[in-house]
C-alpha cells in the first residue's frame, strides 16, 4: 500500500493507473497519426499537441475510476473489467466532446474520437490480458508476520484468504497459549531471537494483533524488530490501511487519540470545499430543477399528499436541520409518528417511489440544504433523531462521525449497501469515520466519482 493524500492506495492499483495513462496518451497520439495521414497532413512533433493527448488520457481515466475500472472485482475478473472498460471509455470520450465547446484547442478533434476510442479499449483491455496474472502475484504482496494467535490474528487471516488481498502472512506468532485458535502458530518460547526470524522469513511488516495489551506488550521484540527496518504496526492501524474502515471491535480511544488523523491543518481545505459547494450546488439546482418539478408532479399525481418531503436530521455537531427530498412513499408512511427503519422491498414505496430511489433522483433537492451550508456534498449521511439518540447509546463514537459536515454522498454510500438496522448502522459507521479521520479533498474527489458508479449500478439502493 501507498499512502495519498492520508488515502491508501494498493501498489499494484498504482502500477496498473500509471501503465493506462501511458497507453491512453498512445492510443490518442496513434489516432492523430492515422486520422492526420487519412487528409495528408503532415505530422509534427509530438510536443505540440501534449495537452489534447494528456486531456484524452486523463478524461478516460477519471472516467474508470468512476466506474469500477480499479475496483477489486475488475482486477480479479477479465470479463467485469471489460465490461466497465466500455463504458469508462464511452464516458471519457463524451466527456471530452462536451470539453470541447468549453476549451477547443485542448482537446482532440472529433475525427480522432473514433480511433483513439477503439484503440483506448485494445490497448487497456490488451494490458489486462498481460498484466492480470501479473497484479495478483506473490511480487505485489507484502510479506506479513503477526504476533497473536487469537481472534484477532484470526481475522488478519481470513483477510488474507479474501480474494485480491494485497499481503501474504508468512507466519503467526503465539504469545499467550492460552488464547490461541491458529494451531499452526509458533510458540515465541522456541524462537531464540524474533529479529533475526523476522528477517529470515523476509517479512516487510509486523502486525501487533495480541488479545489483551495491557502489561503484554513484547516492548523488547517490537524494538530490535523497529531497528531492523522492518515496519510495525497494531491491527487498528492495519484494518483501517486494508479495509478502508476504522474497526470498531479492534480499536480503542488512544488509538484515536494518538494515531495520525482528524487534523487541524484543514481550514483551507474546508474553505475550498465550501466554495465548491456553493458552485456546484447552485449549477445543480439549475440544471436539475426541471426534472426535479417533473417527478414532483407525477408522485402528486400517483398518491395523495406533499411532492416534497421535509424530515429532520442531525447535522454537524449535532444541530438538527430539515432534510429536503422528493416523497417516494405514501404520505401515511409513518402515520403513528413513530421512526422506521426503510426495508428490503418495502411496501410503503411507491411505484414512482422505486424508480427515483433507484437512480437517486428523490436526493436531488438536499442540493437546496447543500447550497444553504447544511449539508456539503460528501459526507457522512444525516441521520434521524430518534435514531441517533438510539445508535450513540449501542454503537461506540457513533458522536464522532458528526464532527464533519454530512452529505449527499460519501465514503459508507459508496462502499456499503443502504442500511437498515443496527449491524448495517455499525458497519457504515466505520466508513464514516475512517472519512472523518482522513478527509481530504483528493478523497472527497475519490467519493464523487465513484458515486457516478453506483448511479449507474445503483446495487443496495432501496
Amino acid at each position: 500500500m501507498i499512502r495519498l493524500f492520508k488515502h491508501y492506495v494498493p501498489y499494484a492499483v498504482l502500477f496498473l493507473a500509471m501503465v493506462d495513462l501511458c497507453l491512453l496518451i498512445m492510443a490518442a497520439e496513434t489516432a492523430w497519426v492515422i486520422r492526420a495521414n487519412q487528409i495528408g497532413m503532415h505530422v509534427d512533433y509530438i510536443g505540440n499537441r501534449i495537452w489534447p493527448l494528456f486531456t484524452f488520457a486523463v478524461s478516460v481515466q477519471l472516467a474508470a475510476m468512476a466506474v469500477g475500472v480499479y475496483s477489486q472485482e475488475s482486477l480479479q475478473s477479465l470479463r467485469f473489467a471489460i465490461a466497465r472498460l466500455i463504458v469508462a471509455v464511452s464516458l471519457g470520450v463524451i466527456f471530452m466532446a462536451i470539453m470541447a465547446f468549453a476549451l477547443p484547442g485542448m482537446t482532440l478533434w472529433r475525427s480522432n474520437s473514433l480511433y483513439a476510442m477503439m484503440l483506448s479499449f485494445g490497448y487497456l483491455a490488451l494490458s489486462r490480458l498481460i498484466l492480470g496474472s501479473l497484479i495478483g502475484a506473490e511480487s505485489f504482496k507484502r510479506r506479513l508476520l503477526v504476533l497473536g494467535a487469537g481472534k484477532r490474528a484470526q481475522r488478519i487471516k481470513d483477510l488474507e484468504a479474501r480474494r485480491g488481498s494485497g499481503f501474504v502472512v508468512v507466519g503467526f506468532i503465539a504469545m499467550d497459549e492460552a488464547k490461541r485458535i491458529i494451531p499452526e502458530a509458533i510458540n515465541r518460547s522456541a524462537i531464540y531471537n524474533l529479529a533475526d526470524f523476522v528477517v529470515k522469513l523476509g517479512a516487510s511488516e509486523v502486525v501487533l494483533a495480541l488479545e489483551e495489551r495491557r502489561n503484554a506488550l513484547p516492548l523488547q521484540d517490537l524494538l530490535r524488530i523497529k531497528t531492523t527496518g522492518v515496519h510495525v504496526n497494531d491491527i487498528s492501524s492495519f484494518l483501517e490501511r486494508e479495509t478502508g474502515r476504522v474497526d470498531l471491535d479492534s480499536v480503542n480511544p488512544s488509538w484515536l487519540i494518538f494515531s495520525d488523523g482528524f487534523s487541524s491543518g484543514r481550514r483551507l481545505s474546508g474553505i475550498a470545499k465550501r466554495l465548491f459547494d456553493i458552485a456546484a450546488s447552485a449549477i445543480l439546482v439549475a440544471l436539475t430543477l426541471p426534472v426535479i418539478l417533473l417527478f414532483a408532479l407525477l408522485v402528486k399525481l400517483e398518491s395523495k399528499g406533499p411532492a416534497f418531503y421535509r424530515q429532520q436530521r442531525v447535522g454537524r455537531y449535532g444541530v438538527p436541520f430539515d432534510l429536503i427530498k422528493l416523497r417516494s412513499m405514501r404520505a401515511d408512511a409513518e402515520a403513528d409518528g413513530k421512526a422506521i427503519w426503510a426495508a428490503k422491498n418495502d411496501d410503503r414505496v411507491t411505484r414512482i417511489g422505486k424508480f427515483i430511489r433507484k437512480v437517486r433522483i428523490d436526493e436531488l433537492p438536499q442540493t437546496w440544504c447543500v447550497l444553504k451550508g447544511e449539508m456539503s456534498f460528501v459526507g457522512p449521511r444525516p441521520e434521524r433523531p430518534e435514531f441517533v439518540e438510539d445508535l450513540e447509546k449501542q454503537l461506540p463514537y457513533f458522536a464522532e462521525r458528526h464532527m464533519v459536515k454530512p452529505g449527499i454522498t460519501g465514503w459508507a454510500q459508496v462502499n456499503y449497501p443502504y442500511g437498515a438496522s443496527i449491524d448495517d448502522s455499525r458497519q457504515k459507521l466505520e466508513y464514516d469515520l475512517y472519512y472523518a479521520k482522513n478527509y481530504t479533498p483528493f478523497l472527497d474527489l475519490l467519493i464523487l466519482l465513484q458515486t457516478i458508479r453506483v448511479v449507474i449500478w445503483p446495487d443496495g439502493a432501496r
